[in-house]
């Protein structure tokens, strides 16, 4: 196993905190952190090396084909993979002829993933790679870091959405002011005993309002109201409809009140709202989602080991 270290340890900055990372090409590495935070790391990064920062800004020829595109890549990066199987492999095989400018957004990242895969570059460092695009279009970017891996090619990817950074790599980080805090995977301390009683039902319970903060003032919510809880930095979180409220509980002391109410711990860091799950989607990597009945259409993670107990909660085959 090979790796590539990322190490800014005396960079200075009064935003971006001291790292050191090693990227491993036997995983797809993710690192989640605010937009400023962000924004300093790949300042950092463009600063002190010879990376490349993926975004998909530019790179493209609009006057040229999608077919045009891929094949002039193909030749000028010397790329090995017969130009066909590029095609098909980022489904753009019925759209060779479209010029890239009358291309949906969809398919525009869609030849922007091509692109970068056939680059030599090594380490791969993408910055929010699925920001706006559709299920097909995000199952693609997964297959393609699956090849990545495959290749051995450090891959590194830089997102605003923890959803995205735990659904993209096997391992995550939390970059805050304190520096990389790794995200703990459901798998490792969630799963429950195989004969433990089953979840229970849900049912109607006495009047409970649940309490959080904003600034000086404390907020009581139904819970019909809440979309889901999740857990930043120890500290758990109320969402409605993509506003976050500060909780004093911890996610497990929460799980436990609202269990009653029909919440579920659907992930390590996040409890959900059953009665706002509109969709379960399943990712080509073997990873689910819920896609939350809000005004955002907020997703958030299924754990593997938490799939059969939703699927039991609404009787699904």
């Amino acid at each position: 196993m090979t790796s590539y270290k990322l190490n800014y340890e005396t960079v200075k900055s009064n935003i971006l905190p001291p790292i050191s990372l090693h990227l491993h090409d036997s995983h797809t590495t993710a690192i989640y952190s605010d937009t400023d935070m962000q924004a300093e790391l790949i300042d950092t990064i463009l600063r002190n090396g010879d990376i490349t920062i993926f975004d998909r800004k530019d790179g493209l020829y609009e006057r040229l084909s999608v077919g045009d595109n891929v094949t002039f890549y193909h030749k000028w990066f010397g790329c090995t993979i017969p130009l066909p199987e590029i095609l098909v492999m980022f489904e753009l095989q019925t759209c060779t002829k479209k010029p890239l400018r009358k291309c949906t957004h969809f398919e525009l990242a869609r030849v922007y993933y091509a692109r970068y895969f056939m680059t030599n570059t090594y380490p791969k460092v993408f910055q929010e790679p699925i920001q706006g695009v559709d299920i097909k279009t995000i199952n693609i970017f997964l297959n393609m870091l699956q090849k990545l891996t495959e290749n051995k090619t450090p891959t590194l990817i830089l997102v605003s959405n923890m959803e995205h950074a735990l659904l993209l790599s096997d391992v995550a980080y939390r970059l805050q002011d304190k520096g990389l805090l790794k995200i703990e995977v459901d798998a490792e301390v969630m799963e429950k005993d195989t004969d433990e009683e089953p979840a229970p039902a849900l049912s109607t319970a006495k009047l409970f309002k649940v309490p959080a903060k904003i600034e000086d003032k404390v907020i009581l919510f139904d819970p019909t109201e809440i979309d889901y809880i999740e857990s930043q930095d120890g500290k758990a979180m109320i969402v409605v409809n993509h506003e976050s409220f500060s909780l004093d509980s911890t996610l497990t002391e929460i799980e436990k009140t609202l269990e009653v109410y029909g919440f579920y711990r659907c992930h390590r860091s996040y409890i959900v709202n059953l009665q706002k799950v509109r969709e379960i989607i399943t990712w080509s990597k073997n990873t689910y989602s819920l896609r939350i009945d809000n005004q955002a259409k907020s997703t958030i993670p299924l754990a593997r080991t938490k799939i059969q107990g939703i699927q039991d909660m609404f009787n699904l085959k």
